[in-house]
């Protein structure tokens, strides 16, 4: 021994002993090192960290743990450990002072540091106790790392006890005072005893606290209670595990929400960050405004970017990510940088194990050195296992937040947006914004870490390689160099052609959006090839840049897989050849090849990562566009209440957002409180603006408009949402039973709720699809009712309802005797009915007021009004009674006016009576309206409420069936189905390829092992030329393989694509109406969206890597079979545990996912729904409540999300302790098997190193397929649904071209039910019109008049008898051969984005001359002269840039341009006003004169004149007759409907 050093002094004994310690067959410790080292490392430890613990008792949201056996035992056991630590410190004085042994320094410093130690913990028993801290992880590694510095000392303690016996008992004379030592020995097992106690009692986690921020139920997540140990296993999710196993997991199965990932958590945070971003990009007006995020009741508000005064630049929503999430981000960051450094000290170890072996022949090492290399290798791995799942389930958890946080984020800001800024992008595109591109922050998160973990680990590795093999390391590293400029150039093309591809698909959904919506209209018109071909054009141009990204795809994981091997060739041949002195030795070579294996990963991570941030970085700017649009100016609408009246508007002018474009111009109004006033004037001339501008919808481009009190406001198309009948009359507000029922009786829905299955607990589809138009609006009517505001706008509330109904409305609701007497009310109205009891009427021409007063006024000044009212009474619509009350009013007002108007009237009468009819009483003429009794419904309903009138159904009042959600395993038949698509022999060819590929990479590696085993090379260069030629070759095949392996994978997946995406849209458009009626728009939209976007770019990607890890995998057991073949005992019960964690983990997260995606769509459907009825939303000021919606659904989106992520933490934790298994044996094995060669030990040793990563990955792809291979299960369930008769036969060729000729329409006993199980709608029905006969047909609500039409085209088929046309029965036609020949002018005007001909002609088959005499004729000439593009006038989505009125005249320029024999008028009439009313009859009579007419009426004036009537009931014809023979006919029910409306 030489010099004493310092730390032999402070022990008085030797600190360090080599030679007893690694030079020797039986290691040890010194007791000086147990006593210092041992002890300080675990205290040094939990000084560091305990910051951490300090950190969490400040973010715990609970409180208060009560006393409980666990905490006491702690408390008790830490005492004692203080107590006995305390005593070693005084027996060191007194014993050592009595006995004049020499007191060293480690006698009082280690107590003493213990000391401290003991108390700091003891203080945090009941720290976390008060701050309902359940579990701290610091505090278990402590006493973890303390029980094992504390073995060696126990074995060194019991070996000098059982010496000082021997001592002892020997009989030797000299005494000998062992107290101390005896005292030390006593007092360390008693310590020890007690820190094993403590380490136990760490395992357990606390008792709930007491007090918590949020309830905590009895679903919680067991997360929260877990202990530490419990976390970084994931233990606590077993019980899930083996639940999902036992049977698929439902939605009650899941835990809920931890409280800090929910919307209530997470938003006021991000919020916060993201107005003061707001405030620092937009220089404030006014200084001096700094806002928190406000909470008020937990309500936040973003800040609008727009109103902040000038533009520095986009607020962008980075910066409030980096502050919001920063900081859990980082904190995993720390985590990644551990790993990371302990992936390096593998290759060390293994270079250890190498030199054991190699040296088994010379000099053998002692044996516990090999067998501590490999329980070294094996500590390492775990440690990096379980550091690492902590790490992903930090990044996961960040990119859940940073989703939850844009999600809400952009459905604040969409009910916000302005008008104009709304019309820049569709609705498909806002959701999108939600659906993809707030999904990708999620999938980024996890690999932005490699950002700086890549360069890191890359420059760690040529550090070591530079140790191994000098400068020919640069080779090496030159060829992954000039690799990535070549992938730089392959990503950023790639990512052009994802932008051209996300383009074309935002177009091909935006599309299959306006199809399906219009799909009925499609039908009816025999219209569906014009459209299937448009989008089959777009998806021609998606599959285009499919297919050069998928060559692309190909060459990138073409040059990935080969650079490994590259650089390896390039540096050993670089490092043989360089100088004949370097030779390669068994542990260069693989050391060297692990650790070109860790740099494999990071550099093929870089491309796909920085191709993953540019996508990103497309979708921050698209969220940030959104984010940073146009606001509806809150002060367009001032709220004075000093004003006089409660609604003033003065000197307006607004504008649709289109500075250019002022829509109303010089607006001055005023109303008074409690008025009612009324807006008339023709179609568009602005009436419906004049309500936007006071709701503050319209941009105000100058003047005031004032609004005092809380609004109400019933759009013209009513907005209804995907709820019960009750929900949406309610809107929010809570139950009050007799104001409900009185709301019920005033706005007519009595009768109607009875009808409906589940009366007004009902479901109403998306859009209200099973409500007719006029329950639609009265439903929008009584929640304006119901709320209770102070003042009322009313868009033409009447249009779509009878005359009797709408008066029935009039005089319960709006008028002076109704509901709404004392609120203020603006109606905008085309009937004149109801004008006299109006306090003041405006009338509205080209969008300024032309003249305004109460109704006597206005007829005194002979302008616009009195010419709209004597237009409309040459109508002969009006009613006797209202006729004479004219009289009487004009007599008193204006004698002057008694004259003409007489005259107008006399001219209407006769110009009825000459339109072929001779009543017995031309009086009974006027009586236009027919009442029915209890007619509380327009005629038309759509096939699902009929429907739902005849069947109570099982499921009381759901309509939409709910979305299964398909439990178990995928079916095999899918992936035969996918294996058909993507082609047999591409499939074969792509395993037979990868085979080879792996046959390549083992061959050279072998080939590798042989050369460095082999002693000759050194003298022999020859020898070493052929080696490094084979191993080229070798490399070369491996190349190739490869990349023809990638390519024909790449083109199967491409030639899947078409497949799968024709056969889905032939299918769905084939599909009979039924199936609409019954199936969500958004759940078929999310078929051509999400589930097709699964099958264009994820499958192939997963396919290809679930190949590759697969075959690697079978290739490391070869390799470690080879080199130790006991191994192979050991792998089937590795195997065993491999596959149970397996199946148990695909169960639960197979099931888990779909739960997800099921829960997902709610959140995108709500969100649509909130898009277009956003209007509605804000005149009831009810965006917090929609707020709150979106964010329970995100929640309940959340709670599926979150287990799906935890369960793949759970499964990579247990398998890569699979994995570190198999090193662990590879390792044993090859050190105590005795093997010789080193080199087959370093190739299985190397190989298993590899292992753990692919085994977690084969289970996740093969999760993986199974999970997206739902989409195509999906698909193909779709694509297999009933379809309706074909549309072409073969027979239509042979029929007449111009059929029908002479239009004879006849009904022999036919039946029809609109589906299987439900009762008959028309019941025999039979009866003859011939050619050119005009027939109205009459009956209540449910008697089956649509029925008859929609029967006529086979929307729903027959269930017995026939439909004859011209003597041809059409069941036996294709249905385009006979749906072309009829039609229709249907009841709800349905436009199709594109250009104006191409609404009028999708096959593009009629002249522009035709085209024009149709407009001329449907009196639209004019209107489309004016615009700029005439005939190419682009038409907005769903036709919003056209009025309701010039939408309707537009289907009937279709029925124009068609004329066909037989035409069907679906009474269409209703939002027209009576000038275009009139219009449309006109033209209807003078140029259908010679066609079969069939009409559904709605009022009897039209139908007066017709040939014949026939009269419904209950789905069969009780009347059939001309209207005089049944008004000649007392006891005809037409004759008591014509009585009730006053028409005899």
């Amino acid at each position: 021994m030489g010099e004493n050093t310092p730390m032999d002094e402070f022990c008085g004994s030797t600190f360090w002993d080599a030679n007893q310690t690694w030079w020797t067959t039986d290691p040890d410790f010194t007791p000086c090192f147990e006593q210092t080292v041992l002890v300080w490392t675990p205290c040094a430890f939990l000084w560091l960290f305990i910051l951490i613990d300090f950190w969490y008792l400040k973010a715990s949201l609970d409180r208060n743990i009560p006393w409980n056996k666990l905490s006491i035992g702690k408390v008790l056991f830490n005492v004692g450990l203080i107590v006995i630590t305390a005593l070693d410190l005084i027996m060191a004085f007194v014993k050592k002072g009595e006995s004049n042994i020499p007191i060293y320094a480690v006698d009082i410093w280690t107590p003493i540091i213990k000391l401290a130690t003991f108390a700091i913990l003891l203080i945090f028993i009941p720290l976390n106790r008060k701050y309902g801290v359940q579990t701290s992880g610091c505090q278990f590694l402590f006493w973890l790392l303390m029980v094992i510095f504390s073995i060696p000392r126990c074995r060194t303690e019991a070996r000098m006890h059982q010496e000082r016996r021997d001592i002892i008992n020997s009989q030797e004379a000299t005494p000998h005072d062992f107290s101390w030592e005896t005292y030390q020995f006593c007092s360390f097992f008693i310590f020890f005893t007690f820190t094993v106690f403590m380490l136990i009692f760490n395992c357990f986690a606390d008792q709930l606290p007491r007090q918590t921020k949020y309830k905590r139920g009895p679903k919680e997540i067991p997360e929260l209670s877990a202990s530490f140990l419990s976390r970084i296993t994931y233990s606590w999710f077993d019980k899930m595990a083996l639940k999902g196993y036992r049977n698929p997991l439902e939605e009650k199965d899941l835990w809920d929400l931890r409280p800090q990932d929910s919307c209530k958590e997470v938003m006021p945070t991000f919020a916060y960050y993201w107005n003061k971003n707001v405030r620092k990009n937009y220089r404030r007006m006014a200084v001096g405004q700094e806002t928190k995020a406000q909470f008020s009741n937990g309500k936040v508000s973003f800040e609008n970017p727009q109103k902040n005064g000038k533009k520095k630049g986009m607020a962008s929503i980075m910066p409030p990510i980096y502050k919001s999430f920063g900081g859990i981000f980082l904190f995993g960051s720390f985590f990644k940088l551990i790993t990371d450094i302990l992936t390096f000290a593998q290759p060390q170890v293994l270079s250890l194990i190498i030199g054991y072996v190699e040296d088994y022949q010379k000099a053998p090492q002692p044996e516990w050195k090999g067998i501590m290399y490999s329980i070294l290798l094996f500590v390492l791995a775990s440690a990096q296992t379980f550091i690492l799942a902590q790490y992903f389930h930090r990044m996961f958890i960040v990119g859940l937040r940073i989703r939850t946080a844009l999600i809400n984020c952009i459905y604040r800001k969409a009910l916000r947006i302005s008008n104009a800024a709304r019309k820049s992008s569709t609705v498909g595109e806002i959701v999108n914004l939600m659906a993809v591109d707030a999904q990708r922050f999620m999938d980024l998160t996890t690999y932005l870490n490699m950002l700086w973990s890549a360069p890191l680990q890359i420059a760690l590795a040529l550090y070591f390689l530079w140790q191994q093999l000098g400068p020919s390391v640069l080779a090496g590293l030159a060829v992954m160099i000039i690799m990535i400029p070549l992938n730089g150039f392959i990503a950023s093309r790639i990512k052009t052609y994802q932008i051209r591809q996300m383009k074309y698909k935002d177009e091909r959904v935006k599309l299959m959006n306006e199809v399906l919506s219009g799909i009925k209209v499609l039908k009816l018109y025999a219209w569906e090839p014009s459209f299937e071909k448009q989008v089959l054009d777009i998806r021609d141009k998606e599959i285009a840049t499919l297919r050069a990204t998928a060559y692309l795809n190909a060459s990138t994981s073409f040059l990935w897989s080969c650079a490994p091997f590259l650089v390896s060739l390039v540096t050993f041949a670089t490092y043989v050849l360089s100088n004949e002195a370097n030779q390669l030795s068994v542990s260069k070579v693989f050391v060297s090849l692990s650790l070109f294996d860790i740099m494999k990963l990071p550099l093929s991570v870089m491309p796909m990562l920085m191709v993953d941030i540019a996508e990103t970085q497309v979708s921050v700017q698209r969220i940030n566009k959104f984010l940073n649009s146009e606001e509806l100016d809150p002060d367009n609408v001032q709220h004075d209440s000093s004003k006089p009246h409660p609604m003033s508007i003065e000197n307006g002018h607004f504008s649709w957002g289109d500075e250019d474009e002022m829509t109303l111009k010089n607006i001055n109004m005023e109303v008074r409180k409690h008025n009612l006033v009324a807006i008339v004037g023709t179609v568009g001339s602005g009436k419906s603006s004049v309500i936007q501008a006071f709701l503050g919808e319209m941009e105000k481009i100058s003047g005031t408009v004032n609004t005092v009190g809380k609004m109400a406001y019933v759009p013209q198309q009513a907005w209804i949402q995907n709820a019960t009948v009750r929900d949406n009359i309610l809107f929010g507000k809570s139950y009050d039973r007799k104001r409900y029922n009185q709301v019920i009786d005033a706005c007519a829905l009595r009768t109607d709720i009875e009808i409906l299955s589940a009366g007004d607990r009902t479901e109403i589809g998306e859009k209200g699809i099973n409500l007719s138009g006029g329950q639609k609006q009265r439903i929008s009517l009584a929640r304006a009712v119901y709320s209770n505001a102070d003042i009322y706008l009313l868009d033409d509330p009447l249009s779509a309802v009878d005359a009797h109904v709408g008066k029935h409305i009039f005089e319960e609701v709006i008028g002076p005797k109704g509901m709404l007497a004392k609120k203020t009310r603006i109606l905008v109205t085309h009937g004149i009915t109801f004008l006299p009891q109006a306090d003041n009427i405006y009338v509205m021409k080209l969008g300024e007021i032309s003249e305004s007063g109460t109704y006597s006024e206005l007829l005194r000044n002979r302008g616009a009004f009195a010419d709209f009212l004597m237009q409309h009474l040459q109508e002969g619509e009006a009613e006797e009674e209202e006729i004479d009350q004219i009289k009487r009013q004009l007599s008193q007002t204006d004698p002057a006016l008694v004259a003409p108007f007489e005259k107008a009237i006399l001219l209407a009468r006769t110009e009825s009576l000459s339109d072929s009819i001779s009543v017995t009483s031309a009086d009974s003429l006027m009586g236009g309206s027919l009442r029915r009794r209890k007619m509380r419904q327009n005629s038309y309903d759509s096939a699902a409420s009929a429907a739902s009138l005849k069947k109570k159904q099982e499921n009381e009042g759901k309509l939409i069936e709910t979305e299964k959600s398909q439990t178990g395993g995928v079916d095999f038949s899918v992936y035969k189905h996918y294996i058909k698509s993507v082609g047999i022999f591409l499939s074969v060819a792509t395993l037979v390829l990868n085979f080879v590929f792996q046959a390549f990479q083992i061959g050279s590696n072998l080939w590798l092992t042989q050369w460095s085993n082999d002693k000759e090379v050194e003298h022999d260069t020859g020898k070493r030329n052929m080696y490094l030629g084979v191993y080229g070759a070798f490399g070369f095949g491996q190349v190739l393989s490869r990349y023809l392996s990638g390519l024909a994978l790449a083109l199967g997946g491409l030639h899947c694509s078409l497949e799968v995406f024709n056969k889905l849209i032939n299918m769905v458009l084939k599909w009979p109406m039924e199936l609409f009626d019954t199936t969500p728009l958004g759940r078929i939209l999310s078929r051509f969206a999400k589930d097709i976007d699964t099958v264009d770019n994820v499958m192939p990607q997963i396919v290809s890597q679930f190949l590759s890890t697969c075959y690697s995998v079978l290739a490391t057991i070869v390799v470690i079979s080879i080199s130790t073949p006991i191994f192979l005992a050991v792998i089937v019960p590795i195997a065993f545990v491999y596959y149970f964690a397996q199946r148990f983990y695909v169960a639960t997260s197979r099931q888990l996912m779909r739960l997800e995606s099921v829960s997902r769509s709610p959140i995108y459907s709500h969100f649509g729904e909130t898009v277009t009825g956003v209007s509605t939303i804000r005149a009831y000021a009810v965006e917090e409540r929609f707020i709150e919606e979106s964010d329970e659904k995100v929640d309940k989106n959340q709670v599926c999300k979150y287990p799906s992520l935890i369960a793949n933490r759970w499964l990579a934790v247990r398998l890569e302790m699979v994995g570190n298994l198999i090193i662990l044996f590879a390792s044993l094995f090859a050190v105590l098997g005795g093997q010789t060669n080193p080199g087959l030990v370093g190739l299985s040793v190397s190989y298993a190193l590899q292992v753990t990563q692919t085994l977690n990955w084969l289970v996740r792809m093969s999760s993986d397929i199974e999970t997206n291979i739902v989409s195509v299960e999906r698909i193909k369930e779709y694509g297999e649904t009933k379809q309706e008769a074909p549309w072409v036969l073969e027979s239509d060729k042979q029929r007449p071209k111009n059929w029908p000729e002479g239009g004879r329409v006849e009904f022999k006993d036919f039946q029809v039910r609109y589906r299987e199980g439900l009762d008959l709608v028309l019941r025999g029905v039979t009866f003859n019109i011939s050619g050119g006969e005009k027939v109205g047909i009459v009956g209540r609500t449910g008697a089956g008049k649509s029925s008859l039409t929609l029967a006529l085209f086979r929307i729903i088929e027959s269930a017995g008898g026939k439909i004859m046309i011209d003597g041809i029965d059409i069941a036996t036609m294709g249905l385009h051969m006979l749906r072309s020949r009829l039609t229709i002018i249907p009841q709800d005007p349905v436009l199709f984005s594109g250009s104006l001909r191409s609404n009028l002609d999708p096959f593009e088959i009629k002249t522009d001359d035709e085209i024009w005499k149709a407009l001329e004729l449907s009196h639209l000439k004019t209107f489309a002269k004016s615009l700029a593009a005439g005939l190419n006038h682009e038409i907005s989505e769903g036709g919003e840039n056209l009025s309701v009125g010039q939408r309707q005249l537009v289907c009937l320029a279709r029925a124009l341009l068609r004329k066909t024999k037989v035409l069907v008028l679906d009474e269409a009439t209703a939002a027209v006003d009576l000038e275009t009313d009139d219009l449309i009859q006109k033209t209807i009579r003078s140029e259908f004169k010679e066609c079969t007419v069939l009409t559904i009426a709605h009022r009897l004036n039209t139908i007066l004149d017709s040939d014949k009537v026939i009269v419904l009931d209950k789905g069969q014809i009780t009347e059939f007759a001309s209207p005089n023979e049944l008004l000649s006919n007392p006891n005809s029910a037409f004759y008591s409907m014509a009585k009730d409306a006053n028409l005899v």
